[in-house]
């Protein structure tokens, strides 16, 4: 054996030692392609324990183990790295995915570099694959980038190296309408998103100094013409070893056309109020401060707007009777709305008219409101009051009223009679109860004591309870009261006809 193959023996021993115990894979190769030797790390990368289970050379090697780019293509067998270095091809960072060719499932990604070995002359005699396992980094980009994509804020993300968009999203395409080929390779010069920006010297600098860009109102231009209104943001970020930066976007048309059919609403609803000839007013629903009142409330109560705005209706004080007032925000609080409740309400000079009131919730400013809209009723109070008292100044008891008078006075009573909670037939007492029936029936004091066997003053007692319980103050309104909630319907008959 010569010197200089003793000495080339020797070398590579030596190599393998020092290599033999690095955590990257190498691959030592005779310039006919002939695997020499690998370490245990390259053994490990293609899942075998034997370096003959690699093959013996780069034909071998290539019927043994498939390899596909990144973008899924594979790569030809005479593409293979073990292939190109034996051509003479020097390379670093090729990014393969390498896989026993029959179990596709145990997959590994190797980031490839070559080497060439010369001896004392400079004469090539070794060639040489170093290799890392990047398998865990190729995994999270791969998480990253369907992360990304799957991500339905529009966003796109630029090289700061050259200024160019390596990555965007498919949301930020349906945005505007642009193609990925459009984008992908644009410098932002070409297509500039912090066009039009209201702080755009101060995203240009953030850019500059790789730092995160605050959110900022921009016009963003289409492919077809016109621009868009958008928020942009961006946040620095390190994607295949370089530094990045991130944009998304948040595309303000959906929320300027929500803002413009808010105000259209609001201007309605505005002038809806104020043109009504109906007193109506605002207050809020926590504490009944009186938020706004149109031209008529104030017209028809006598109130300047400065004594009413601004303060509760408490301490405005129109409504007549506080615990009318206490039971109307009670029973709209429970249920949310009221129709045509009675009310008597105080003008500015003390003059009492009669109202309904009906009610409803609203949001004002997303805080919850009551509107309340109060129908002067006065004139149809007294109408109905002064066709009572007419019928009780002739006829001093409804015994000779027939079933349709009084049924059509009971219809003529409940058109307006409160929603409030009232008093129930249950609230009366049995005897009360009876009283009430033979009211019903035309029965005068002295007829219903000799009914019941009492004397004249205990039914008179018992007459003067039964009114105040039902909060009236006639027989009249007393049978209609009754007539209202249909009782002794089938018991009464007027008289002459019993």
């Amino acid at each position: 054996m010569s010197q200089d193959v003793l000495t080339t023996e020797t070398n590579r021993r030596q190599l393998q030692q020092i290599i033999a115990g690095l955590s990257d894979g190498v691959i030592l190769l005779e310039l006919d392609q002939t695997i020499l030797w690998a370490n245990d790390a390259a053994l490990a990368m293609h899942g075998v324990k034997r370096i003959d289970e690699l093959g013996a050379n780069a034909e071998e090697y290539a019927q043994r183990f498939a390899l596909r780019y990144r973008n899924n293509h594979p790569v030809p067998a005479g593409n293979y790295p073990i292939n190109r270095i034996a051509r003479g091809e020097i390379f670093s960072d090729v990014l393969v995915e390498v896989m026993p060719a029959d179990d596709e499932e145990r997959m590994r990604v190797h980031s490839v570099r070559s080497m060439e070995l010369a001896d004392g002359a400079g004469k090539v005699e070794s060639l040489v694959l170093i290799m890392n396992d990047v398998t865990e980094w190729a995994s999270a980009e791969q998480r990253f980038e369907k992360t990304f994509n799957a991500n339905p804020a529009p966003a796109v993300i630029c090289r700061l190296s050259d200024l160019r968009y390596i990555k965007v999203n498919q949301g930020f395409l349906e945005m505007t309408g642009y193609s990925r080929d459009q984008v992908i390779g644009m410098s932002t010069y070409e297509l500039d998103i912090l066009d039009g920006a209201e702080k755009k010297d101060l995203a240009i600098e953030r850019l500059r100094q790789h730092a995160t860009i605050p959110q900022m109102q921009a016009e963003l231009k289409l492919p077809e013409g016109g621009s868009k209104q958008v928020i942009v943001a961006g946040q620095p970020l390190e994607l295949n070893e370089e530094d990045c930066m991130l944009f998304s976007f948040v595309d303000m048309e959906p929320r300027h056309k929500v803002e413009v059919a808010l105000r259209q609403s609001e201007e309605r609803f505005a002038k809806a109020f104020r043109l009504t000839p109906v007193p109506t007013l605002v207050c809020s629903a926590e504490n009944q401060l009186v938020i706004d009142v149109n031209e008529a409330f104030l017209d028809t109560l006598a109130y300047p707007s400065e004594e009413v705005l601004g303060k509760t209706v408490a301490e405005v004080d129109f409504i007549d009777d506080k615990g009318a007032r206490a039971r109307l925000f009670a029973a709209l609080e429970k249920a949310g709305s009221l129709d045509r409740v009675d009310v008597r309400v105080r003008k500015k000079g003390a003059e009492l008219i009669e109202c309904t009131v009906s009610a409803d919730t609203v949001n004002i400013q997303d805080s919850p409101c009551y509107l309340l809209v109060f129908m002067d009723i006065t004139e149809r109070k007294r109408t109905e009051l002064e066709l009572v008292s007419a019928i009780e100044e002739v006829m001093k008891d409804a015994s000779w009223f027939s079933r349709t008078l009084i049924e059509k006075l009971a219809n003529v009573k409940s058109v307006n009679s409160p929603k409030l909670p009232s008093v129930s037939f249950t609230d009366l007492t049995a005897r009360e109860r009876d009283v009430l029936g033979l009211i019903c029936e035309g029965l005068a004091d002295k007829e219903i004591a000799a009914r019941l066997k009492l004397a004249p003053n205990t039914v008179r007692n018992h007459v003067s309870t039964v009114y105040s319980k039902l909060d009236v103050h006639s027989r009249s309104e007393a049978i209609v009261w009754a007539r209202e909630r249909g009782l002794f319907s089938s018991e009464w008959r007027p008289k002459g006809q019993r």
